[in-house]
């Protein structure tokens, strides 16, 4: 006999049991009909693309966590490390049988080989939305909608969406004379909540060049608190007569107006000057969202307009807005906060087998609710009731359905709710619609 290979999982992946893979696909259900409400409609790309595709449109970082490999016949290619990039190809080779906006959502795995951290793996699955093909701040403004009935749709309550705009970052270095070396600002910039102003003022010194004085004026952008109003007063004065920083400053204003009249409450949408996306596509709004009973996970639903992705692969003008559930993040924030069922069963009902020759008798009834919606588990075998039971609890079943000789022979069964822990007896007659709404609606 050979050896025994040790059943073990590489570093940064994992495997999913049914109940976390139960809340993970109740998760993504609920995504896509918020996404669907919207008007997005759903594409798919390759999990492998040409490594000329990938490589300089995220960032330094990404390059570097990108698994890249060269196949059977030669070729360089890369597993993606989101869905936006594939996207800019993706509508640059589509467009002319699309046309313009297009609006889709695109729920994939997607690949990066960086350190692993509470709720981040090296394989994530994104739950992406994105309008392309227009210029317009109401493209802007729906992506806030978007992620606020998204996290709402979710349970979450308290939550906050921060917003920033590219275009005041980028006025600013402008007017500071850093606008060449915006690329390694904002990079140093994006890193200001984790590592602090210390060293975020050190990296820019060290690959912007920048002065003591324009670094001061950077941080003082970032540091702006206050209501809408006066942040953006405050920022209008540091980016001087910088014409890309005013229309910053105008889009910002006019998005917060927006999705307030749209009845998002003021509380759950912040100006955050601070935040600056590290990956280089963005031009205009950026959005991270965090919970605010876990601030220390992170973003949860991140993203921002970028309007020359797609020029790297056609020479069409298809600017685009979107952004990005991170599932696996959240997932791991709602497990904190006990917000999964402790379910590992999709079945409604588990339907006890006491007897091999009551077996057709059985798969009637199971077949017969199943027709009116109820998800049921047989189970497989005829054994003592307990053990049956006993495997029903541990599943998470709320209900199981007893229908012993006995119960057959009377016309009736004992449907008992395993959480109450109490039986209620519903004939067995030819609909079993009673029974079935009974089970419906118990556990909606």
């Amino acid at each position: 006999m050979s050896q025994r290979i040790k059943p073990r999982t590489l570093k940064g992946f994992r495997d999913y049991l049914p109940q976390a893979m139960l809340a993970r696909e109740q998760l993504i259900d609920t995504a896509r009909e918020v996404y669907r409400s919207y008007g997005f409609a759903p594409i798919d790309t390759p999990a492998l693309e040409y490594l000329e595709i990938l490589t300089g449109k995220g960032s330094e970082e990404t390059d570097k966590q990108l698994y890249k490999f060269q196949d059977h016949g030669g070729r360089w290619v890369g597993m993606r490390f989101d869905l936006t990039v594939p996207l800019a190809r993706f509508v640059a080779q589509h467009y002319q049988q699309l046309g313009a906006p297009i609006k889709r959502y695109h729920i994939a795995p997607v690949w990066r080989g960086e350190n692993t951290q509470r709720g981040r793996y090296r394989e994530f699955v994104q739950c992406d939305f994105d309008t392309v093909g227009t210029e317009s701040l109401t493209a802007d403004i729906e992506t806030a909608l978007v992620i606020h009935d998204l996290l709402r749709a979710l349970g979450f309550q308290q939550f906050t969406i921060r917003v920033n705009n590219r275009r005041v970052l980028n006025g600013l270095l402008e007017h500071l004379g850093l606008a060449e070396q915006a690329t390694a600002v904002l990079r140093a910039l994006d890193k200001l909540a984790k590592a602090g102003p210390q060293p975020v003022a050190e990296e820019m010194a060290r690959t912007a060049r920048a002065s003591q004085e324009q670094i001061q004026h950077v941080l003082r952008l970032a540091e702006i608190q206050g209501d809408w109003h006066s942040v953006l007063a405050q920022a209008e004065q540091l980016v001087g007569a910088s014409q890309v920083g005013r229309q910053g400053i105008e889009e910002l204003r006019r998005l917060g107006q927006a999705v307030q009249a749209a009845g998002v409450p003021p509380q759950r949408l912040q100006l955050d000057l601070s935040i600056a996306r590290g990956l280089d596509y963005y031009t205009g709004t950026i959005f991270e969202t965090f919970l605010d009973q876990l601030p220390g996970i992170g973003s949860v639903c991140s993203g921002g307009r970028y309007d020359n992705l797609v020029e790297v692969y056609s020479p069409q003008h298809l600017p685009g807005v979107g952004a990005s559930l991170g599932l696996d993040r959240l997932l791991a924030a709602m497990e904190e906060l006990g917000m999964l069922p402790g379910r590992a069963t999709p079945a409604h009902v588990l339907l006890v087998n006491f007897q091999e020759q009551d077996l057709e008798h059985y798969l009637a009834i199971a077949a017969r609710l199943r027709a009116q919606g109820v998800r049921v588990d047989l189970y497989p075998e005829p054994k003592r009731m307990d053990k049956q039971l006993k495997y029903a609890d541990r599943r998470g079943f709320r209900f199981a359905l007893i229908a012993g000789p006995d119960e057959l022979a009377a016309g009736h069964c004992q449907l008992k709710d395993l959480q109450q822990r109490r039986s209620t007896e519903y004939p067995l007659d030819e609909t079993l619609q009673e029974l079935a709404q009974a089970i419906l609606t118990a556990d909606a």
